[in-house]
């Protein structure tokens, strides 16, 4: 199995540097996030010992499994999916980066649990596609709530994040990304200053180096890391 994920991280790793280098960016400013939900505890051990120490779960029951496991190996823990505010007691003192900052409510149970010295690092989902099944603040309705979020001091908004369209492919997700940038773009013309939006968390397995090219700073990789394992 080591060997195997060894060379699917290497493919991937060299997949980030050359989108990368394709949009003028060091490989380094760009974060491999390794999605774990496919995978035992055993699998994600070895990816650990590879050196993906960023890993992102969307189920709450397997963040806190897997982070109660693998404490020795101080994982930097994303949540990356939906989480309902009846697990954010438990889910959000685990969380190194929140990145499904989904509505409002959520935000603000996020900020009444966190426990950490500094602020949680968060960033707001943005559903850029408009997909029904997907959660997240639609486009418009961010701007007016930036003042509202700002106010939550226990949390550092660092940036966006969004998914790709279920349909219409890699040239609709290309255009999903650039949107998502260009809605960053716009929106810190008027932000507060206790907000920075930074960081782009955007692309997964199929589609990850079109969003480093439309300025990913995050990625979110799974599936194809775990090809001929899982």
């Amino acid at each position: 199995m080591q060997t195997r994920l060894r060379e699917n991280l290497d493919r991937v790793r060299q997949t980030l540097a050359e989108a990368a280098a394709a949009s003028g960016r060091q490989a380094d400013a760009v974060r491999l996030i390794g999605v774990t939900k496919y995978v035992d505890i055993e699998t994600t051990q070895a990816l650990l010992e590879l050196g993906c120490q960023d890993l992102g779960e969307s189920r709450p029951q397997q963040l806190w499994t897997k982070a109660e496991a693998l404490a020795s190996f101080s994982p930097r823990w994303h949540m990356i999916g939906h989480l309902q505010r009846n697990k954010t007691k438990r889910t959000i003192p685990l969380l190194s980066v929140l990145h499904s900052g989904d509505s409002l409510r959520l935000l603000r149970a996020a900020n009444d649990d966190w426990t950490g010295e500094a602020p949680l690092s968060t960033l707001i989902e943005v559903n850029i596609s408009g997909d029904s099944a997907k959660h997240g603040f639609p486009p418009v309705d961010i701007e007016p709530a930036l003042r509202q979020i700002a106010a939550l001091k226990q949390l550092k908004i660092v940036g966006l994040m969004g998914m790709a369209s279920l349909e219409g492919g890699r040239t609709q997700a290309q255009k999903d990304f650039a949107a998502l940038r260009q809605l960053r773009d716009k929106l810190r013309e008027n932000c507060p200053d206790e907000i920075s939006l930074d960081e782009l968390s955007m692309g997964m397995s199929h589609d990850f180096d079109l969003a480093i090219r439309e300025g990913a700073t995050m990625v979110r990789v799974g599936s194809i890391l775990f090809e001929g394992i899982a």
